[in-house]
């Protein structure tokens, strides 16, 4: 266990390194601390989006609890977007472990200003809504957004609640337009989440937008793989990476395909 590897850890998680030895201590600070963090194409704060879904769905209480803490205190996450990644994180991995984390942020926040003699600050007000109130409108909204964050043309038929109600009408009508979080980030979330789900369709298909859309670059597809590696496991980032590599071709060819119909 390498002094390279403590002092990234306590950079990274804002406490001092764990004292006790072990093997998966030791590759845990000197590989993944001190190596995978450090890399590019990824900054620390975007690793912050990789790695909280992947320890909210792990059911792992210390890991959760230490990498929330962490991203607050360092500052990479404000706890507005915090409150954002538990959202994202409920619709494309599910609401019980999204109660969990939701509560866990909630003790992390305290904590943060318990050790600092602060009082908690109110929570910013949560409406009005950005996005329209009026039936019709949010769906022609959602129909809209699903489109443009799908790279697709076309969008779900509203004929029943999944599709209307959840797609169309909170999905794609709401929460991918709130404006506490990014759609870089939303981005990285979404990608881990349906990684560890095994889900298909929707990890094909949210590779590729990414990637379409350019919000990732192939290196920084690349790179949300190895981190995803290294906090949720290698077997599922093989199959994350063959679903990466595979879109990139696609990808690859529309562009091309693109580029001569333009010129």
């Amino acid at each position: 266990m390498t002094g390279r590897g403590r002092g990234a850890y306590a950079d990274i998680m804002t406490v001092p390194a764990p004292g006790y030895c072990s093997a998966a201590a030791e590759q845990l600070l000197d590989f993944v601390f001190a190596e995978v963090w450090q890399r590019p194409n990824l900054t620390r704060r975007e690793r912050r989006f990789v790695t909280l879904p992947c320890v909210a769905d792990a059911d792992a209480e210390g890991p959760l609890r230490d990498h929330v803490y962490a991203a607050l205190s360092s500052g990479d996450v404000a706890i507005g977007e915090m409150q954002e990644t538990v959202l994202h994180f409920a619709v494309y991995a599910g609401w019980p472990k999204a109660s969990r984390f939701n509560m866990v942020v909630d003790q992390q926040w305290e904590r943060i200003h318990a050790e600092r003699g602060l009082p908690v600050p109110a929570p910013e007000p949560l409406l009005p809504l950005t996005t329209p109130s009026d039936p019709e409108q949010r769906l022609c909204v959602g129909e809209q957004s699903f489109k443009d964050i799908n790279c697709l043309p076309y969008a779900p038929n509203r004929d029943n609640p999944f599709q209307g109600a959840g797609i169309l009408n909170f999905v794609f009508g709401e929460m991918w337009l709130r404006p506490g979080l990014g759609v870089k980030e939303r981005r990285l979330i979404t990608v881990a989440c349906v990684a560890f789900q095994d889900a298909p369709y929707p990890i094909l298909s949210h590779v590729y937008a990414a990637l379409k859309s350019r919000d990732l670059s192939f290196d920084e597809m690349d790179e949300l793989a190895l981190h995803f590696a290294a906090h949720c496991g290698w077997p599922k980032a093989e199959h994350l990476g063959q679903v990466i590599a595979e879109q990139k071709q696609r990808v690859t060819a529309e562009w091309a395909g693109e580029s001569e119909a333009t010129s």
